[in-house]
């Protein structure tokens, strides 16, 4: 599985992040709230581990943040915080799991492997902004009543912004997403795959769809 774990005591942290790493997982490791936020909502992972107390941003905050963005990928709490009432709060504030220090690396193991092997909830194949429609599986785009024909490498960016609508991405995200590949500063293949899509899908009609972050990268509003 590939991990996050958001915990700001070092100690804590690496005891996980080498036992995950033994099991074989991949694991990336975050010592405070706001980089943990950052981290979920840029990567993909099987499963998160937030501590809730935590030093930018609590653990309730950004587990509410990450599933008021759609974002489900299932979270276990681990903290010391192990009233009844904690627990309640950490699971209504989008938690799947809750796990009280100290506890047994056997334990949140087992607990992990359960959370990934849950169900989730069915992923979009239409995604959307505005009057522009992607269909997934038909593999086609349409801006009103005008169907749009596009490249698969402008079909697969265009599918990697409207995924993370109203978010920025950065120039190696969107490499890392499309590309595969690591950041390279002299190719300007992200540039110019925007501006082809751009000549496809906003320059024909009144409303632009892909905004330009001066310094950061692009980004659709929802």
């Amino acid at each position: 599985m590939r991990i996050l774990v958001i915990e700001d005591d070092a100690t804590t942290g690496d005891y996980i992040a080498q036992g995950l790493q033994q099991e074989g997982h991949t694991v990336e490791w975050s010592r405070n709230g706001r980089d943990g936020l950052i981290v979920a909502q840029t990567h993909d992972f099987d499963v998160l581990v937030v501590d809730r107390m935590l030093p930018g941003l609590d653990g309730l905050s950004l587990v509410r943040t990450l599933r008021a963005a759609k974002n489900l990928t299932p979270a276990l709490f681990l903290t010391a915080l192990g009233g009844v009432d904690d627990r309640i709060e950490g699971l209504n504030a989008g938690g799947d799991d809750y796990l009280v220090k100290p506890f047994a690396f056997g334990e949140l193991s087992a607990r992990l492997n359960a959370l990934a092997r849950r169900p989730q909830m069915r992923e979009a194949t239409v995604l959307a902004a505005g009057d522009l429609r992607m269909d997934l599986i038909a593999r086609s785009v349409t801006r009103g009543d005008q169907e749009i024909d596009l490249m698969p490498r402008e079909f697969a960016l265009l599918e990697c912004l409207l995924r993370r609508k109203g978010r920025v991405q950065t120039r190696t995200m969107l490499l890392e997403a499309v590309w595969d590949l690591n950041f390279d500063p002299q190719t300007n293949v992200v540039e110019s795959h925007i501006s082809r899509l751009r000549a496809k899908i906003d320059r024909p009609f009144e409303t632009e769809i892909i905004r330009t972050v001066r310094g950061a990268g692009y980004r659709i509003d929802p």
